[in-house]
């Protein structure tokens, strides 16, 4: 049995990530997420995804355990593509998507969100990239993608500090599209997904597409160099000591090698 299930209810799909405890993106999970996609695409019954974490997260973010199994940089470039291509290809679904988050989004779970259409938060949720933390950078997009909600200051300020924002503050910064309370985020997001997919399914698709056309070639360059770095950063002793502090639940020391 797979860590991801979905199920079609309204031609709405509602896919759980269910990887316990923190929901964290393996490169299985991404496998998986891809697998549904492939499933859901071309399914005339399905309108509108929505995709949520069972237990306490959306998700935590990428495995960390996992990035011990690395043998090189290259490895490592080739999962941060693996990600951004999964990724890219949410965004320029045909099929509208919306991550509808309570606990945490961090890391490679912000990245994920970030890549869907639509962001549903509760109030209390956090929200943040803390690959610095670990002596690391983003590697699913999320350096390219996270200043074009928020703006290059206050992408400098999440990034560099490590620091998560609440839903509510993710709301006001333009990160997220609502915050609501814990008991209610399901129902809403139901709400919204029945009302879009009330609309023309060629509609929706040409708007997705249009919207696509807003980035850049810089944005593509931004990427691949994102991959480039992210493998790079994690061959350096800093990266090896980052990731070892956190699986040993400890304060990392950083050299600057």
């Amino acid at each position: 049995m797979g860590f991801l299930q979905w199920s079609n209810e309204e031609c709405i799909a509602t896919i759980k990530i269910n990887r316990p405890p923190a929901n964290a993106l393996s490169t299985q999970v991404l496998k998986e997420l891809s697998s549904i996609l492939d499933e859901v695409e071309h399914d005339r019954d399905i309108r509108v995804i929505m995709i949520q974490g069972e237990g306490r997260f959306f998700s935590a973010g990428a495995d960390i355990k996992e990035f011990t199994t690395i043998a090189n940089g290259g490895e490592f470039g080739g999962l941060s593509t693996l990600g951004q291509d999964l990724f890219e290809r949410m965004e320029r679904f045909p099929k509208p998507i919306i991550a509808v988050i309570h606990g945490a989004a961090l890391g490679g779970g912000l990245e994920l969100a970030m890549a869907c259409h639509f962001r549903l938060v509760t109030e209390s949720a956090k929200l943040g990239l803390p690959e610095l933390q670990l002596g690391l950078v983003p590697g699913f997009a999320g350096s390219q993608r996270l200043p074009r909600f928020v703006g290059m200051a206050r992408a400098a300020e999440m990034l560099f500090t490590s620091d998560p924002i609440t839903g509510l503050e993710a709301v006001q910064c333009g990160l997220a599209n609502h915050a609501y309370h814990e008991e209610e985020i399901f129902e809403k997001a139901k709400i919204l997904a029945r009302k879009i997919a009330k609309k023309s399914p060629l509609a929706l698709e040409a708007a997705i597409e249009l919207l696509n056309f807003t980035k850049s070639s810089e944005y593509y360059s931004g990427v691949k160099k994102e991959a480039e770095l992210f493998g790079k950063v994690f061959l350096s002793k800093d990266g090896q000591e980052g990731i070892s502090a956190f699986i040993e639940k400890r304060e990392p020391r950083f050299t600057g090698e």
